[in-house]
């Protein structure tokens, strides 16, 4: 007796979307053999349906030389990715910017003052009260980026491990990356031993640019690398328009703050 596959009158459940998908539904007779079934099936069921691959063919015993079929389309998964072999990297990059606290404006833009009142001019200084000036927190461009390599077991040495330790929270002090010294901070780096017995490591890195041409008040061509830190003193100063006492600059200081290092300890 012949093999015959007739599709089902319940056959073709469809859905759209996302996740579409397509199950045809069939009806095998004639023989006893699964693999036979099977494969009289797959020759009948086509090879895409609706602009999608044919993914899963599957039979049932449903009697005596007879059995139910189902045949499902869905888009084709991706193929997931090796994980990176010795000698091999992988980069990613992130803009989200960083927080920092400045007590002094780019420029004051108006100024608003009671009537017959004059506005104290405190020459950029943000948050000025009696005592102190306050500041206020903006977001500022940091460039962080990751780089995972891979290594042999006999390179990552408990000798290795404390370079790694010892190098976190230090700024590069040679160029590292396209980017100038004084720019790169290193965050630290987090590794595992894959089944291969490699090691495979994070590393991970900010990068805050070196500015020049820096204002403050009265005081101009201010430089600093990325990662010093920029301040501000301030005095009270008679503003004889406003006939008050107001807190101006009256000097700027950068501040080292980091340790500069030469990135190749690294090794990578």
């Amino acid at each position: 007796m012949a093999i015959t596959v007739q599709e089902r009158d319940t056959s073709r459940t469809s859905s759209a979307g996302q996740s579409a998908s397509v199950e045809l539904r069939y009806i095998v007779r004639g023989t006893d053999d699964d693999l036979a079934a099977r494969s009289a099936l797959e020759s009948a069921a086509p090879l895409t349906y609706d602009n999608l691959p044919r993914q899963n063919v599957r039979i049932e015993p449903a009697g005596p030389q007879l059995w139910d079929g189902e045949v499902t389309y869905a888009p084709a998964q991706e193929e997931s990715q090796p994980p990176p072999q010795q000698g091999q990297s992988v980069f990613a990059f992130d803009t989200g910017g960083g927080t920092q606290h400045i007590t002094h404006s780019l420029a004051t833009v108006a100024t608003f003052a009671a009537p017959l009142t004059t506005a104290p001019n405190f020459q950029g200084a943000i948050g000025v009260t009696a005592d102190n000036v306050e500041g206020v927190d903006i977001v500022v461009p940091v460039y962080q980026f990751t780089e995972t390599h891979v290594f042999a077991d006999s390179a990552i040495t408990t000798g290795y491990k404390i370079t790694l330790m010892t190098m976190t929270g230090r700024v590069n002090s040679d160029s590292f990356r396209g980017f100038a010294a004084g720019s790169v901070l290193f965050l630290g780096a987090a590794g595992s031993k894959r089944g291969d017995g490699n090691w495979e490591i994070t590393f991970r890195f900010a990068v805050s640019l070196n500015l020049s041409g820096i204002t403050v008040g009265p005081m101009t061509a201010i430089s600093k690398k990325g990662w010093e830190y920029l301040w501000v003193r301030y005095e009270d100063t008679e503003d004889g328009a406003a006939q008050s006492i107001v807190k101006r600059p009256v000097a700027a200081y950068v501040e080292r703050v980091y340790l500069e290092l030469p990135f190749s300890a690294l090794g990578i």
